[in-house]
């Protein structure tokens, strides 16, 4: 079982994974299938999007339904953990986007500094 810290650590490692925030925006309308989450998300591989569904299912914030149709047919949703997830990663969203400007303030003159 894993310590508080841990599940703390990779909390944050996959919110901060390139696609994840993206397609958790996506997946907030409610079930969608792979193809429509590929074309909301703007730039993302199928290869990435598969990798950030499968991370997010393995948490447990996604469910993956498939149907036996033809073709078959695939659709995702985010769970009532993965809705928590997203509303708690949305205020450190509102927060870089609210201090982006001091954020790479501070960047540049530590670089500066630093050379």
């Amino acid at each position: 079982m894993a310590n508080q810290f841990e599940i703390v650590h990779d909390l944050l490692d996959l919110a901060g994974a390139r696609w994840t925030v993206d397609v958790l925006s996506v997946m907030r309308d409610g079930k969608l299938r792979f193809n429509e989450i590929s074309r909301a998300v703007d730039g993302i591989s199928q290869k990435q999007l598969t990798q950030t569904l499968r991370n997010l299912q393995r948490h447990g914030f996604a469910a993956r339904a498939a149907f036996a149709t033809i073709p078959p047919r695939v659709e995702y949703e985010l769970t009532e953990l993965g809705r928590d997830f997203a509303a708690s990663v949305g205020p450190l969203g509102s927060f870089a986007v609210r201090n982006q400007q001091s954020i790479e303030a501070a960047r540049r003159d530590f670089d500066g500094e630093a050379a």
